[in-house]
């Protein structure tokens, strides 16, 4: 185990946005249940610091997405690096753990392995769906990949980087979650009749370029189904200003909406169909088994230089791990209202259609349960003994 100046040893944990910090606030906690002397510092959200994580910066200075978007702070997240390096490189964490995010993660990641401190990687990069060249990078920074996919070990074993597969810690989460009859009465929601939920994205760039999107396919959704009750849950009072202002901008008072601080996953399993970004909640959805459209804008050259990167056609999550377009993605130009709007009433009007999807999103959720963050947690425990 690597020194440390304390009698309880630190782990240095960083996690770069919102899905990172559910998964690295149940990490910690498996952590200091097989290990209650863990102390944790680096940079967390509301979770980590819940679970007992001491924020060096906040998470939010990370929560940036796309090429343009990343070099407009490129100066900030890479001084907020250097200073998390040094840092770290004083203090000595008996292990380090970067949880996604590697862009930011893999170079930090690289410093603690070359200083022989134990460097855990939790999430692989999509190396299968798009720059693979990564890998080769991976193996210079990681003393240890945990991987929540259970295709992406081979990859890594095929590169002889050191490798384990834990299952997806959502998996074990949702499994948890009300069924939409509960959640429709916690919700004070009709037991009966058409909900959608609106999930526009979690981070400040997505709603800038989502929520007047999303307004307008709601507003023809609403026309088209009437009845219908929409659930739009937004992580902070950033996100919820913005998706505000989009309403005021289209004058959309007559909308039945329902605006809500978090609760994500109980606005999914109250819906019968969910309208959303792409990214680590089209994966929650489909744990929670439910019907999706699938969205995505941002800056032209962001676009351009992303598609032109990718090795497959599907951008959503349970589209790769199923290999087909299970449920379908309106990207970019492709996003407008009237299409958005078509595929949420194609999928609301078609109950076979809903249960087959349903069915195949139980198999996937079956899969990827694995009791995670205990696996992690232990894979963790094991590179701090020095063990294989």
């Amino acid at each position: 185990m690597a020194a440390s100046s304390s009698s309880s040893p630190l782990i240095g944990i960083v996690a770069g946005e919102p899905s990172g910090d559910l998964l690295g606030a149940e990490l910690v906690k498996a952590l200091r249940r097989l290990e209650p002397r863990l102390r944790f510092a680096g940079i967390a959200g509301p979770k980590m610091m819940a679970a007992g994580v001491d924020a060096l910066y906040p998470m939010d200075k990370l929560a940036v997405r796309g090429y343009v978007e990343v070099f407009k702070h490129y100066r900030e997240i890479v001084g907020i690096r250097s200073s998390l390096r040094r840092h770290f490189l004083t203090e000595r964490p008996s292990a380090f753990i970067g949880i996604d995010a590697p862009d930011f993660n893999l170079d930090l990641e690289a410093s603690m392995k070359s200083a022989g401190i134990p460097a855990i990687h939790y999430v692989s990069p999509s190396i299968w769906a798009w720059r693979g060249g990564r890998i080769r990078k991976i193996g210079r920074s990681v003393s240890r990949m945990l991987t929540v996919f259970p295709f992406e070990a081979a990859l890594y074993e095929r590169a002889n980087i050191p490798v384990t597969y834990v299952g997806h810690p959502l998996a074990d989460m949702l499994a948890k979650v009300p069924s939409r009859a509960e959640v429709r009465a916690e919700l004070r929601l009709p037991a009966t009749g058409p909900v959608v939920a609106l999930l526009p994205g979690s981070r400040v760039s997505e709603l800038e370029q989502l929520a007047d999107l999303f307004v307008a396919a709601a507003e023809r959704i609403a026309k088209a189904v009437p009845g219908v009750r929409l659930l739009v849950p937004l992580v902070n009072r950033q996100t919820r200003e913005l998706f505000e202002a989009a309403l005021y901008r289209r004058e959309s008072g007559e909308l039945e909406i329902t605006l809500l601080f978090g609760h994500a996953h109980e606005a999914m399993a109250a819906a019968d169909v969910v309208l959303l970004a792409s990214g680590t909640a089209t994966l929650e959805a489909a744990l929670l088994q439910r019907p999706m459209v699938i969205s995505y804008r941002m800056p032209r050259l962001s676009w351009w230089i992303m598609n032109s990167r990718r090795y497959q056609p599907w951008v959503g999550l349970p589209n790769i791990l199923a290999g087909e377009f299970v449920v379908p993605e309106l990207l970019q130009d492709a996003a407008t209202p009237d299409a958005l709007a078509a595929a949420v009433i194609d999928l609301l009007q078609d109950k076979a259609k809903r249960e087959a999807i349903e069915q195949r999103f139980a198999a996937m959720a079956a899969e990827l349960r694995q009791n995670a963050a205990e696996r992690a947690a232990a894979a963790v425990l094991a590179e701090l003994r020095g063990g294989r």
